[in-house]
Formats: structure tokens, sequence, C-alpha cells
């Protein structure tokens, strides 16, 4: 069954590394990968919550090793642009508040022996919609806020401040992108450019945006004299950061991973160690669909992954191919538990989960990467799908074609 069946819209939203909740969830996975870089076994499990002049770090962490909590966070918020009075919010007199516990001794138990630290369902997706796989309005959304921060950072529009968020609605035909039908940027600024009511930015501001912005990101192929651009819809964006609006871990799961386009189990990512499968089984289940995806099975793949605290074993696992696959679901699903690794301590091995890799997961998504240390986002495992499935080291014509 085609989702968008018919012309239909779609949106998603991304925001950059200076968004308050973005802001915590770096600080949790910086202090994790503090502990992964001299403690590997360590266990995480960091929160952050952000405000007018000040940071919190709680939760609970078991490691042998001291975690200065205070220099990682002043860290992060220094680097994502908070340097000066002028934006709100100053890395370096900001109050920072340790409040870290221990890891429940209850939970330990279970994770000792090798089982999942939590129950839940984790899902993975993957589609032929773009080069990474992905949903296109979430791939787009997150290079907007990507140039959105480069353009800040190399003066290109010097009046720009860290805080920001871009939206962008894809029309589709029958399951295929046409065209972006609008865009959205919102992003903080300094008072100089205002216009002379001090209540929206200039006319050639919003210009500069939209030519250094959304035009190198979208391009002719996706624009058109239809699509409507939104900036700054409420005029002004001078007080943002955490100086106007609290941060919290967690609260951009949709952003992190397919901009709602596909199912989210509901656990965040940020700030947990891979023992905690709401991070790892994620992390495997695009794994999984990706290399469905690439291995010319289906053009399409959603994969479910449910664990049990304490249990090592899935207690299930679910392939939906949305009607586009070329063998029975059945086969895919049996294939998969004989291809992956479905335990935690198997995940975590294959993955290589316990390095310092996670901050750059905590701004511009965890799925779509290119980077090395994305080990999930690897197809290394299509090819022997693909043989075993289809009995050919090439995937299927059609979906080459798609």
């Amino acid at each position: 069954m085609n989702q968008f069946e018919g012309r239909r819209y779609f949106s998603s939203e991304s925001v950059t590394e200076g968004h308050p909740d973005k802001l915590c969830d770096q600080i949790s996975d910086a202090v994790l990968d503090e502990v992964m870089r001299r403690d590997p076994e360590g266990r995480v499990a960091c929160e952050s919550f952000i405000s007018r002049g000040m940071v919190i770090v709680g939760g609970e962490i078991t490691t042998r090793i001291f975690v200065d909590v205070d220099r990682l966070a002043r860290q992060v918020i220094r680097e994502a642009g908070y340097t000066h009075p002028k934006y709100g919010f100053d890395h370096s007199s900001c109050a920072v508040l340790n409040a870290i516990g221990r890891q429940s001794p209850d939970i330990s138990q279970g994770v000792d022996t090798g089982g999942a630290g939590d129950q839940g369902m984790m899902f993975g997706y993957a589609c032929r919609e773009t080069p990474e796989l992905m949903p296109l309005p979430i791939v787009l959304a997150h290079k907007l806020v990507r140039r959105l921060s480069t353009v800040r950072r190399e003066n290109i529009l010097p009046y720009l401040g860290p805080d920001g968020k871009s939206q962008v609605t894809i029309e589709y035909l029958d399951g295929r992108p046409l065209r972006a039908d609008a865009v959205v940027i919102s992003t903080q600024h300094t008072e100089d450019i205002l216009d002379r009511s001090g209540k929206a930015i200039t006319a050639k501001a919003r210009k500069e945006i939209i030519d250094a912005v959304i035009r190198p990101v979208l391009g002719p192929r996706l624009l058109d004299e239809k699509t409507r651009f939104f900036i700054n819809p409420t005029g002004k964006f001078v007080l943002g950061g955490p100086a106007s609006d609290t941060g919290m871990t967690g609260r951009k799961i949709i952003v992190d991973t397919y901009g709602g386009y596909a199912p989210h189990g509901g656990g965040a990512f940020s700030g947990k160690d891979p023992s905690k499968v709401d991070r790892s089984a994620a992390y495997l289940a695009r794994y999984i669909a990706k290399n469905i995806v690439a291995a010319g099975l289906a053009e399409r793949a959603t994969v479910q992954v449910a664990y049990a605290i304490g249990v090592a074993e899935p207690v299930s696992l679910y392939v939906n191919t949305h009607g586009t696959a070329l063998v029975e679901e059945t086969r895919i699903e049996e294939a998969v538990r004989r291809h992956f690794p479905l335990t935690p301590r198997a995940m975590i091995s294959s993955l290589k989960l316990r390095r310092p890799l996670y901050r750059q997961t905590a701004s511009y998504g965890h799925f779509g990467r290119s980077e090395n240390s994305f080990t999930w986002e690897k197809t290394d495992r299509a090819e022997a799908l693909r043989r075993e499935l289809l009995g050919s080291s090439k995937p299927s014509r059609a979906l080459v074609a798609a």
C-alpha cells in the first residue's frame, strides 16, 4: 500500500545545535563520550535541563572515572555559539549543577548477564527517496539547519544567532517526491536587521536567508515559482536559546529519527550507553532496514524489534515492506535473524558502540549520515541478503530505476 497515493504533502523539521533541546542532547552525549573514552564498560543514563542562566545535569552513571561535568557542559555551550551575553546565554557565566547518581543494582543484575537494559520496542526505516535511503523531507530539513549553522560560523550572514529551526513540506505524487511546497526557517538574529517597526526583519535580510541558506540546499529541481517561503514567521527572533525557552534531553526524538515519516518506539537516544536498547536496538533496526532496501529486496522497509528488560533475545522481530517486497516478508525476517546480531552484546560488538562517538549524533539526526563512526549506516550485509533471497549479486533493475 502506498502511504502517499495521489497528490499528498508531508512535512519534517530539524533544529540547529544551538536549540535548547539540542544543547541538552549534546551535553548528555558529551558526558557519555567521556565515559566511553576512558571506561568503555561504564553505564550511563544522563539527562540535562537548561534554562535562563542555568544547566542541570542529572541521571545515573556507574563508572570508575571522574567526569568533569562542569567543563563538558560549558564546552558544548561554547562550541554551539553561546559565547557572548548578546545571545542571552553565555557559556562562561551560566551555572552548572551536577545531580548525577549511580545505576540501580536491580537493573544492573540483568544487564551484567547480557540482557537488555530496559523493555520496549524500537523501529528502523529505510526507503529509496534519497541516496541516504532516508525520507526526503527530513534529509532536507537537516541540510537546511546545517547550512544555517555554516553561514553563521563562516560570517556569511553575521547577524545570525545559534538558535534556529527548519521545516520542509514536500509534495508527493503517487509516492514520488515532486517539489518543495513550503520551506520554513526560524533563526535567531541580532537587532540590526530589524525594520523600522522593530517587529520584523527587513526584506533584504529575508532575501539573504533565502539565497544563502535555502537555495543552495534545495536548488532548482525542488524549488519553483509556487514554493512558499516562511522566514521568521512571527517577525523577529532576537531573544532565543535558553534565555527564551527551556531545553531538555530527549525532546527531539522525531528530529533524531525519520521526521515523522516512520514509527518511533518512544525512547530517546542521547545520554544512554549502548546497553540501553532504546538506543542500540534503534540503530540496529535502521541497519537492518537499510540493508534490506540496499539489497533490492524492497523499495521501503520498516523494522521493529522489541525486548524485555534483562533478557538478551528480542521478544519479537517484525519487517514491513509496505507492499514493495520481491519476496515474502516472513522469508526476510528469517534471513534477518541469520545475518544480523540481535542480542545487546552482539549488536554492541558488531556496530562498535562502546566508543566515544555519540556527541556527533546529537545534532542533525542519527540516521542518513556518512561519517565512518555511524556504523549502523553501512550496507555491508546487503549482498548476503540479496544472494540468499534473490539468488543474485545485483539488485533488481526495477529497484535501481526507482
